[in-house]
C-alpha cells in the first residue's frame, strides 16, 4: 500500500492509512460540514421558541412531514392557528431538559442565549441532532439557505460564516431556476419510470436523459409550448411519450 492511500478518514487535516487513494488537496481542503438531506417524515421534532424565528423553523419541518412540538411561554398567531388545526403540539411553558426525551431532532430558537446554549448542551448529552439559530458553534448541524422547486432542492451554505452571502446567492438561484424546473423534474421522473417498466437497462438511459437536459425543453415548459415538447419527446424517445399523459 502506498503512502497516498487512505480509507477516507480525515482527522485534523491528516489522512489515516487505508485502501482508497485520497489526494493531498482533499486532505487540506476538507469541509467543515458534511452535506446531507435528512428525512424527518413522521419523526418527532422539537422547536424551543415561539417567536418569528421559531415559527419559520416549525413551518420548514412541517413541510418535510415531521411531527412537531413547540415549547414556549408565548407563541405567534400562526403557531396558535396550527395548534387549533391540530397540526402541532404547543406547550406554553419554559423549556425543561426532559422535553428532549423521545425527540429525533431539536431546534433552539429563543432570544435567550444562555437558554439556547443549555438546549445545545442537553441535546449533545443525548446524542440528538440539534440546531441553535444563528449559533453554529453550539450545535451539531446548521441549516442552509434553500431554493425549493418541488422535488428540486438547491441548498447554499457558507458554513455559518456569512448568512448574508448565502441569502444573496439564494436570491440569484431563485431567479435562475423557476417553477418550470419542478415540471421538468416530474417529466423526467415519469419518463424514467416508464423506461424502467419496459426492462431497459438504466445505463442505457443516460444518453437519452442528457439529450433531454440539453434540448431546451425546460424553456419550452416555461413557455407552455406543448406541441414542441411532444415533437421533441417523439424525436428522442419514440412513440408513447406524450407530455400531457406523463405529467
Amino acid at each position: 500500500m502506498t503512502d497516498h492511500q487512505t480509507d477516507g478518514k480525515i482527522k485534523h487535516g491528516k489522512a489515516e492509512p487505508g485502501p482508497f487513494p485520497v489526494s493531498e488537496e482533499l486532505i487540506i481542503k476538507s469541509m467543515r460540514y458534511y452535506p446531507i438531506h435528512l428525512d424527518v417524515r413522521d419523526r418527532k421534532c422539537l422547536v424551543v421558541g415561539g417567536g418569528s424565528v421559531g415559527t419559520r423553523k416549525v413551518i420548514g419541518l412541517l413541510e418535510c412531514g415531521a411531527k412537531v412540538s413547540v415549547i414556549s411561554p408565548v407563541a405567534t398567531e400562526k403557531l396558535n392557528e396550527m395548534v387549533a388545526a391540530g397540526t402541532i403540539i404547543l406547550k406554553k411553558r419554559p423549556y425543561r431538559p426532559s422535553d428532549l426525551q423521545g425527540m429525533f431532532l431539536v431546534i433552539g430558537a429563543t432570544d435567550d442565549d444562555v437558554l439556547n446554549r443549555q438546549i445545545g448542551n442537553d441535546a449533545e448529552s443525548l446524542n440528538l441532532l440539534c440546531n441553535i439559530a444563528d449559533r453554529p458553534e453550539v450545535c451539531n448541524f446548521i441549516l442552509p439557505s434553500i431554493v425549493a422547486r418541488g422535488d428540486l432542492v438547491i441548498t447554499v451554505s457558507t458554513s455559518g460564516k456569512s448568512p448574508a452571502l448565502a441569502k444573496r446567492l439564494r436570491q440569484k438561484l431563485e431567479n435562475q431556476f423557476g417553477e418550470e424546473y419542478n415540471d421538468f423534474l416530474q417529466l423526467m421522473g415519469a419518463i424514467r419510470k416508464k423506461l424502467l417498466s419496459q426492462a431497459h437497462a438504466p445505463e442505457a438511459h443516460k444518453q437519452l436523459f442528457n439529450q433531454l437536459i440539453d434540448s431546451g425543453i425546460v424553456e419550452m415548459i416555461r413557455d407552455d409550448k406543448k406541441d414542441e415538447i411532444n415533437s421533441l419527446l417523439l424525436k428522442i424517445l419514440g412513440k408513447g411519450y406524450q407530455y400531457e399523459a406523463l405529467i
